[in-house]
């Protein structure tokens, strides 16, 4: 009969401890903390051969569980009364399965291992979940916050590039409200482009961002649209005024390039 190695040093299995044996306290330590419990040592038993919980080879379990508590004797460790109580079990079904069976079916008793097994398998479950809640990203172990100061950082806007078409869908518009506000009158001042471009300069003189529609006399009708849309154009042509978005697709604005900005 093949007698189970109680440790391996460089490959080689020891069968007996050495009497000159020195154990550190704090390896005994280590070496309880494999099991959690009585039912984490039966649950390890199980799974290295490859059994099946809920048909357990209760004598074999038996003989390798009653082997381990020996081991620990003979280590002078002191067990938990739980372990000691977890043997008496254990006894107690090998010694119930020993007992001749009832003939009659209808007599027949529950098979004393199956308290023990809907133990061990709650256990696996709280043992799997509790595995998968300590794999999880957990903070301040493996994920450490963070802060740093932005106040001193200073953000340049970029805005988004305006198309052409977009001032021209922005001019249909104001077109469309100055035609419902567009009278007929019988003589109409001339209009000055570069009168207007001189008015639209002086206006963001004092307002440094204008949108782009209060740029529009609705009382001038047509005309005095068409009117400021060459006089907004050629501004932004000679780089005095600059059409931008605060975000895409939003309302166009009218803000004074100055020569800081240029650069």
């Amino acid at each position: 009969m093949a007698v189970e190695p109680v440790a391996i040093v460089n490959g080689t299995p020891l069968t007996e401890l050495p009497e000159d044996l020195y154990i550190p306290p704090d390896a005994l330590e280590v070496f309880l903390e494999t099991f959690e419990g009585p039912l984490d040592l039966l649950l390890y038993l199980i799974r290295r051969q490859n059994l099946s919980i809920v048909d357990i080879p209760i004598a074999d379990i038996t003989r390798q569980y009653m082997g381990y508590i020996e081991m620990m004797s003979e280590l002078r460790i002191e067990l938990a009364a739980e372990y000691l109580l977890m043997a008496a079990i254990l006894a107690e079904i090998k010694s119930r399965m020993l007992l001749p069976r009832p003939a009659n079916p209808e007599q027949e008793e529950e098979d004393p291992r199956a308290e023990l097994v809907r133990r061990l398998q709650e256990y696996e479950r709280y043992k799997h979940a509790a595995q998968e809640l300590d794999a999880l990203p957990r903070c301040e172990r493996d994920v450490f916050e963070a802060s740093a100061d932005t106040s001193a950082i200073q953000v340049k806007k970029v805005y988004p590039e305006v198309d052409l078409k977009e001032v021209l869908l922005a001019f249909q518009d104001v077109l469309r409200r100055a035609e419902r506000l567009t009278h007929h009158h019988i003589q109409r001042e001339p209009l000055s482009v570069r009168e207007r471009m001189a008015s639209i300069l002086a206006r963001l003189q004092t307002q440094l961002l204008v949108p782009f529609p209060s740029l529009f006399e609705r009382r001038e009708g047509r005309q005095g649209a068409v009117v400021s849309l060459l006089a907004i154009l050629e501004l932004s042509k000679e780089r005095l005024i600059e059409i931008i978005q605060e975000e895409p697709l939003g309302e166009l604005l009218v803000k004074p390039l100055t020569a800081s900005s240029i650069d």
